[in-house]
């Protein structure tokens, strides 16, 4: 492309913040979250469905998002960026609805407890707990990440993109994680 073409596409393309947004969405999301988290009880004579589902489709949400954002990072490792964009968008999809999923059990719902003893505690207070802090941090990466790519600020996005990927990989494979510790006691 010639310097003219460049600088004409270059007006046309206008850069936008999205900084504010970032942070009322992850405010928002955090503080819903963390407001249901810590309700004791769910809606009393909810007889609707059994909300019990509701983990089993959060540890499905966790895979998908877990494999489209492994077919994300192969596809951008072979510099396939349509395809590494189109799995990123199907990761966020699945996250959407992981959230909605989420956010509605919690809601519905009372708190479950982990039974086990031993080891196997240890080993599930552990994964939750870097789980829980790590998925707070995924929420502005990610969008911050997904912001950065659209305003083709590219040298910026794989900076923070070396950092994302690899917490929401382990954000979306310990949700399946904690589902298949605790599944026992719902």
């Amino acid at each position: 492309m010639n310097q003219s073409a460049e600088i004409k596409q270059e007006k046309l393309f206008k850069k936008r913040n999205y900084r504010p947004a970032i942070i009322i969405l992850t405010i928002v999301l955090l503080g819903v979250i963390g407001l249901l988290s810590g309700r004791r009880g769910g809606v009393e004579d909810f007889d609707a469905f059994d909300v019990t589902i509701l983990p089993l489709l959060n540890a499905i949400f966790n895979s998908f998002t877990f494999v489209f954002l492994v077919a994300a990072l192969i596809a951008i490792k072979k510099r396939n960026i349509n395809v590494h964009r189109k799995f990123i968008y199907a990761a966020f999809c699945t996250t959407a609805l992981f959230l909605v999923t989420y956010v509605t059990f919690h809601y519905l719902a009372p708190s479950t407890s982990y039974g086990g003893d031993g080891i196997l505690a240890g080993i599930y207070y552990f994964v939750l707990i870097t789980h829980i802090l790590l998925a707070a941090a995924i929420v502005p990466l990610a969008l911050t990440s997904v912001a950065r790519a659209w305003n083709r600020e590219h040298e910026r996005h794989r900076k923070i993109a070396r950092w994302t990927m690899p917490i929401w990989l382990y954000v979306s494979l310990t949700g399946v994680l904690v589902y298949i510790l605790i599944s026992p006691y719902y």
